[in-house]
């Protein structure tokens, strides 16, 4: 989402700044120029955040899209919270390589971390005080840290 709200460039931010200290050696955090395409379905989107280990590998049709993900970002706003978390979580799911989808709220301090588990998705929410594990990443995001600024704009 292209001229999201402060709020919403803090949280990928921070949760950028984040996977930058905690990746582990050969996997890189990218930003929400990332152009991801679902290979499966046609569909190309720019998440707020995705990380890839190993190489990127690029779309046939599209040179300049990625389709090797293992963990993508969204951070959530009033007008994106239902598509993110429905139509565009299932086209992100489809991504072989993915093995996790993080999506932070714009209207409170949460994380939901969708994690593949074998043909299975399973969903874990952490909110304040709490951590969540990347297991994809090898990595762990406390709420706290995320949000530590707080939210201003909760529209």
């Amino acid at each position: 989402m292209a001229g999201g709200s402060p709020d919403h460039a803090a949280l990928a931010a921070a949760i950028i700044a984040i996977l930058g200290r905690e990746l582990p050696p050969g996997c890189r955090v990218f930003t929400s120029d990332l152009r991801l395409r679902m290979t499966a379905s046609g569909l190309s989107t720019y998440p707020d955040a995705a990380v890839v280990c190993g190489r990127t590998l690029r779309a046939e049709d599209d040179p300049l899209a990625v389709v090797n993900p293992v963990l993508v970002v969204e951070v959530t706003s009033p007008s994106t919270q239902e598509y993110d978390r429905s139509e565009k979580l299932r086209h992100y799911k489809s991504l072989p390589s993915l093995r996790e989808v993080v999506i932070a709220s714009h209207r409170e301090p949460r994380l939901t971390v969708y994690r593949r588990l074998d043909d299975d998705w399973v969903e874990e929410t952490a909110g304040p005080g709490q951590t969540v594990p990347l297991v994809s990443v090898a990595a762990r995001i406390a709420v706290d840290d995320v949000y530590r600024g707080g939210l201003e704009d909760l529209d």
